[in-house]
This record gives C-alpha cells, structure tokens and sequence, in this order.
C-alpha cells in the first residue's frame, strides 16, 4: 500500500499515481489521505497525517506539502517502524513518524536523503522525486531502505513538534491547532481537562461542555473533547471558528472553577 497526501489539490496527484504505477512491478494499492490540505500549511499537514496515519497496516507514506520546493531543502524518506514516510525536509513527516514509532518495536527513526538531480521540473517533485522515491521503497520493501540506490542515510533531519498547551489549576493557555472542514476548532488543550465539568469559559465566555454536538442545541456553542483527544470549540449544526472568532495559530483560554 502507498498512501497519498498534499496541498495540490486537482489533476496533480494523478500525476504521482501514475508515475507509481509506471514504476512498480509488484501490486500496490493507492490510497488517498487528502489532497485538500491548506496550501503550504506545513504544520497542519502534519498534525492531520499524524493523526491519520497509524490506522493504516504497514505501508509507504508519500505526503507532499513542500513550500520550499525547487530550493536546497533535502527530500526525504523516514523509517518508522514497519512504516516509511516520503516527503520533503521541512518536518511534514516528524510527528507522524514518531507516533508510528509508538506502535514499533525498534526505538529510532531512520533517515535517508533521496537523490532529486534528475527532476524534470524544480516545481512538482511530488511527481519527478517523492513518488519515484515511493515507488522504489515500495519495491525494496521497508526494511530494505539502505540497498535502495537513490538513497543516502542522513543523521538529522529538520523538526516541527505540535505545540503543548500550558495547564494551570485554575485553566490552561493553549492554541487553535487546526480548523477542520465542518469549523470545528481544535486546540492542543489536553480533553482530560474537561472530565467532569458541565462548563467552561472561553476566552471569558461560558460554554457548555457536551460528550457530542447534540448536548446542546442546533446553533448552540459548546466545548468536547474530539476524536483526536483535544479540547475542540465546535457549534451544533454550525462552524465552531466563526462562532468562537478563532483561526489556526492564535491563543486561546479555557478557565474553570476549583
């Protein structure tokens, strides 16, 4: 299996699918993750990838959100686990690899460089680098990463790490992490922090805290705990991020009672 994620939108991914399967002799199966990531949204897609992609079997992730394509930014595949992820060196594929790595015996990432000196173009690497590089990892197999020639083992690669929110006694600071496709509003507050409470305020508004969007009216805010295991401000029926006026990257405050 090969996994596909990325900001192009359409026909691009086409393009990769089809360079896969032009390149591979064993049968591989495509699936898509989502080709509809915020364009060049670097964090974003990773926090989605990371959230998605251990509930795949074994198989090769190719994600490509690459702002930086064409520069002197390395392409990269990540072994984690069972698992390998293909994507540029901008830290799309870090928490994902490292959730995993969670599922794995083995301790440690293993990094390699992909050799990208033969692109046709220094704009679609998804097509003329990451989906070779896919299909050729895929042909090796996981476990074989170090004879396949286009690779080179790296000891560093660059990070990105999904910000922690800080927990107070009386609240806790966080950040909209994403907003998804429905507005709901997911922070990075822990949902543990809602447990047992039948209200919270909202940057100094009250809002109901509910298990699901019914615990409250059609139209009505409330605060849950999502799917993810985040704080998430979300509206029954409605877009959670104009009704609590929140968009990725700003602050938030939650405050309860002692």
């Amino acid at each position: 299996m090969i996994t596909l994620a990325s900001d192009f939108g359409t026909p691009y991914p086409a393009a990769m699918k089809g360079v896969i399967l032009a390149r591979t002799e064993t049968p591989v199966d495509l699936v898509d993750v989502a080709h509809d990531f915020p364009r060049g949204d670097v964090r974003t897609a990773a926090f989605w990838l990371r959230e998605v992609l251990p509930y795949f079997p074994p198989a090769v992730h190719l994600a490509v959100v690459d702002p930086g394509v064409g520069t002197d930014r390395n392409a990269l595949v990540i072994r984690a686990g069972e698992h390998a992820l293909v994507g540029p060196d901008n830290g799309v594929l870090l928490p994902a690899a490292r959730r995993l790595l969670e599922a794995s015996e083995t301790d440690a990432l293993s990094a390699f460089t992909i050799d990208d000196s033969s692109a046709e173009s220094a704009t679609f690497h998804g097509r003329d680098v990451f989906a070779p590089a896919a299909a050729a990892v895929h042909e090796a197999g996981v476990d074989a990463l170090e004879t396949v020639p286009s690779l080179t083992p790296v000891p560093s690669v660059v990070d990105l790490t999904i910000p922690d929110a800080r927990l107070e006694e009386t609240g806790a600071t966080g950040e909209v992490l994403v907003v998804d496709d429905f507005g709901n509003v997911v922070t990075n507050v822990p949902g543990a922090v809602l447990e047992g409470r039948e209200d919270v305020r909202v940057d100094g508004q009250r809002v109901p805290v509910g298990e699901t969007f019914a615990a409250v009216p059609p139209g009505e805010k409330l605060a849950t705990v999502g799917s993810h295991g985040f704080v998430e401000l979300d509206v029954n029926d409605g877009r959670g991020d104009e009704a609590f006026s929140l968009a990725p990257g700003e602050v938030v405050r939650l405050e309860w009672p002692i």
